[in-house]
C-alpha cells in the first residue's frame, strides 16, 4: 500500500514507524525539514519538504497513484485543503484528517464531508479521543490504562501489582485452573521497564504492570483477583476546561448515576464558555496548581481528580497536590512520553496520552482485511488488535493451539454469534468470528498477515 502521510510531528511520525514498520510504501510530507529529515534518518520513509496542501508537493509525494493520504499536520485548514486537493487533482482512493476544532466536528455540519462537498472519508478528532479516554479511566478507577473493544462487552485493564495481591509468585496456567469460571486473560506484561506477552509457566510479582483482557461482566472480580478495590465515584475534580476537559464535564453531566464534577480552569474567557455551556457543573476560574483553589474545589472530598490542561507539567503537579490534598485517585494528561516513568515516584495513578488514542484511532481506520480496532501500548511497544475472520484467512477454521502466531501474541477474547467466550488451545476459530489479540510490536506485520483476505476477495 503506497501512503502519504502529511505532517511529521508526534502523531505522524508514530503513524509512519507503523505503516513502514509493516513493509508499506510511506512517504512523509512536512514544511519543517529537520522533522522530515528525523524522520528519513530513523523509519524505511522517504521524505519532502513543503507545504502539504500545494499540489505540486504531494505530486512529488506521489500523489498520482498513492492508495491513502493521511493528512495530520497541526493546521486543520491544511489538513482539510490536503484532503481536497488529493481528491480533485490525484483522486486518492481514502483521504484521513485530524481536525482540532470542535466547530469543524458539530454534528449538524456534517454534510461538509461528503464526496461533493470536501471529501474526507475518515475524521479524527484528537480531543474527542482524550475524552472518551478520560471517561474510561473514571469508569476503571483500578487501572492505570483501559481500552474497549468487541462493542464494549471486553475491556483492556492495565494493573500495577501492590504488594499485597493475593496472585503473587502463581504461574499464570494456575491461574486459569483456580479461577475457571473467570473471562479474563493476561496478555501482557511490564517488568522493570521492558514489555513482554508472558509464558504460562510465568509468575507475577510485585511491582508488575500487567494488561488484562476481561470480560466487561468479569471487570470488578478481576480486579479484586489481582488485589484492587473498586469504590463507585461520586465527585470528580477536573483541571482545564478547554475542549477535554469541557467534553468530559458534559458527559458526566449525561450520565444516569449523577457523577458531580467541578472545573478548574485559568483562562477567563476559556472559564466563561465552559460555565454557560454546562448545567449542573461548577467552574471556578484560576489556577489548578493553588492549593486554596482546589480546597475550594473540594478536592480533599473528591473520589478523584482529572488533570487536562494543554501542558503536562501543570498536570502533573495538579495531580500530585491533590493527592497531598487527600484526593485517592490522580489521572494526569501527559503528551510527553519521556515523562511516563514519573507516574510511579510521583503516585499518580493513571494517564492519558493523546498521541497514543490519535494514533490508535488513525490506525483503526487503515489496517487490512477486517480489523475493527487497534489500540497501541505505551510508546508504541505493542498493540491490542480486534479483528473478524474471514473465510480467506488462513486461520478460520484452525483451534488456537494449531495457529502458528508468534512468541509475542496472545489471544484474549473471541466473540462466536455476538457472545464472548474465553479462548482455550482447543477453541476453533471460526468464519465470522472476532478475536482481539495482543501483539507486540514486531509481531504486529505477521498477525496482519494471518488476518489478511486473499485478492480474490474483493
Amino acid at each position: 500500500m503506497k501512503v502519504i502521510i502529511c505532517g511529521a510531528g508526534q502523531v505522524g511520525w508514530q503513524i509512519a514507524r507503523h505503516l513502514s514498520g509493516e513493509r508499506n510504501d510511506v512517504t512523509v510530507v512536512d514544511n519543517n525539514a529537520d522533522l522530515v529529515r528525523r524522520a528519513t534518518d530513523t523509519l524505511d520513509v522517504q521524505g519532502i519538504a513543503g507545504h502539504a496542501s500545494y499540489p505540486d508537493i504531494l505530486e512529488r509525494a506521489g500523489a498520482r497513484d498513492a492508495d491513502m493520504i493521511i493528512a495530520a499536520t497541526f493546521s486543520d485548514e491544511v489538513n482539510m485543503v490536503t484532503c481536497q486537493v488529493a481528491h480533485s487533482i490525484f483522486s486518492i482512493p481514502r483521504k484521513i484528517a485530524r481536525l482540532r476544532s470542535q466547530s469543524y466536528l458539530t454534528a449538524i455540519y456534517s454534510d461538509l464531508y461528503r464526496r461533493d462537498h470536501l471529501p474526507i472519508d475518515v475524521v479524527i478528532s484528537p480531543e474527542r479521543e482524550v475524552a472518551e479516554a478520560a471517561l474510561r479511566r473514571l469508569n476503571a478507577p483500578a487501572a492505570f490504562d483501559t481500552e474497549l473493544f468487541l462493542g464494549g462487552k471486553v475491556q483492556l485493564l492495565g494493573i500495577q501489582l501492590d504488594e499485597d495481591c493475593p496472585v503473587l509468585n502463581t504461574p499464570l496456567r494456575q491461574l486459569t485452573d483456580l479461577f475457571s469460571t473467570l473471562r479474563a486473560i493476561v496478555v501482557g506484561v511490564r517488568r522493570n521497564e521492558k514489555l513482554f506477552a508472558p509464558e504460562p509457566g510465568d509468575q507475577l510479582f510485585a511491582d508488575d504492570q500487567v494488561y488484562v483482557v476481561s470480560h466487561n461482566e468479569d471487570v470488578t472480580r478481576t480486579f479484586e483477583i489481582f488485589g484492587k478495590t473498586v469504590h463507585r465515584q461520586e465527585r470528580v475534580v477536573i483541571v482545564g476546561g478547554g475542549n477535554v476537559g469541557l467534553a468530559v464535564a458534559k458527559a458526566l453531566e449525561g450520565r444516569a448515576d449523577r457523577l458531580r464534577a467541578k472545573v478548574i480552569e485559568k483562562n477567563r474567557a476559556c472559564a466563561e464558555r465552559a460555565a454557560d455551556s454546562l448545567e449542573r457543573t461548577i467552574v471556578l476560574h484560576g489556577d489548578g496548581l493553588n492549593m486554596e483553589l482546589l480546597a475550594e474545589a473540594g478536592v480533599d472530598r473528591a473520589d478523584a481528580i482529572l488533570a487536562v490542561t494543554d501542558d503536562d507539567k501543570t498536570n502533573l503537579l495538579a495531580s500530585v497536590r491533590a493527592k497531598q490534598a487527600g484526593c485517592p485517585m490522580a489521572i494526569a494528561l501527559i503528551n510527553d512520553p519521556t515523562l511516563l516513568p514519573l507516574m510511579e515516584p510521583l503516585e499518580i495513578d493513571a494517564y492519558i496520552n493523546p498521541r497514543a488514542t490519535t494514533v490508535s484511532s488513525i490506525l483503526r481506520h487503515i489496517r487490512h482485511g477486517r480489523v475493527r480496532g487497534v489500540y497501541s501500548i505505551g510508546d508504541a511497544e505493542a498493540e491490542v488488535i480486534e479483528a473478524q475472520i474471514l473465510g480467506t484467512s488462513p486461520i478460520a477454521g484452525k483451534a488456537i493451539r494449531d495457529i502458528d502466531f508468534p512468541e509475542g501474541v496472545l489471544v484474549g477474547a473471541v466473540m462466536k454469534d455476538g457472545k464472548v467466550v474465553k479462548p482455550t488451545g482447543s477453541l476453533r476459530i471460526d468464519e465470522g468470528d472476532v478475536i482481539v489479540v495482543f501483539a507486540m510490536a514486531d509481531d504486529v506485520p505477521e498477525v496482519e498477515r494471518l488476518f489478511q483476505v486473499s485478492i480474490d476477495f474483493f
